[in-house]
């Protein structure tokens, strides 16, 4: 798989369902979610694209915790001692000790929408992995001159989004997705649904240059369809 760069430092590995990003900093890389069961030989050949070793992986944030973001997150972390970081919210049901909350399905199209995903995933649950540090809103992870945490309950009840103010970066999880006609909307299959549309309109405030979804093509500011001017991507006080 090869790493496409979007701006310096910042790499994404587009998988069928549920993309992962990698950060590369001078001591080591950070990777955000981690795709599916069965990604991490994808991801450690993208790594080694890059000149990197798998175990040169310091970090991996995983923005919650269905499984097309948490499913290699054990098999990464076994690659060299990875600090795995989540929301304290998700952590739970990241290491396996409880089951999260269903998607509440609010429309027709989103319930065929959902079987028809569910019905391409794994029949086996991913394995559990530990959690070693347990996030909240406002940390700072060290990666990108500090990674802001921002707290989006909603998709789940401990959904993460990671703002790096210095280079304009935005990860989103599954709180903002791109539909394949380029248009920037609310994430689906939501826990919370209410809770998702504040969080949403509260990571439209922050002005991204760069987004990177969970879930369709990131936006790079300049580019066609830009965070400037992406349809649906409007601070709440806007039209």
């Amino acid at each position: 798989m090869d790493a496409v760069e979007l701006v310096p430092g910042l790499y994404f590995l587009r998988f069928p369902v549920g993309h992962v990003y990698l950060w590369r900093d001078p001591d080591g890389l950070t990777l955000v979610d981690t795709g599916l069961p069965g990604s991490a030989g994808a991801i450690a050949e993208a790594v080694r694209g890059l000149g990197c070793r798998p175990e040169d992986v310091r970090r991996v944030v995983l923005t919650h915790f269905h499984e097309d973001h948490v499913g290699s997150a054990a098999a990464v972390a076994g690659w060299g001692g990875a600090e795995v970081c989540a929301h304290r919210a998700d952590a739970p049901y990241i290491r396996g000790e409880a089951a999260g909350p269903p998607p509440v399905l609010e429309a027709d199209w989103e319930r065929e929408l959902h079987r028809r995903v569910t019905a391409g995933l794994p029949a086996e649950p991913p394995a559990p992995v530990r959690v070693d540090r347990e996030l909240a809103d406002g940390d700072v992870l060290e990666f990108g001159g500090g990674a802001r945490v921002v707290a989006v309950p909603g998709h789940t009840p401990g959904s993460l989004a990671l703002h790096l103010p210095g280079p304009g970066v935005l990860f989103t999880g599954d709180t903002v997705a791109r539909a394949p006609d380029g248009r920037v909307m609310r994430g689906v299959f939501n826990a919370d649904p209410a809770g998702t549309e504040a969080s949403f309109r509260r990571l439209a405030e922050l002005a991204p240059e760069v987004v990177c979804f969970g879930h369709g093509e990131p936006l790079v500011s300049g580019s066609p369809g830009g965070p400037a001017t992406a349809p649906g991507w409007v601070p709440p006080d806007a039209g």
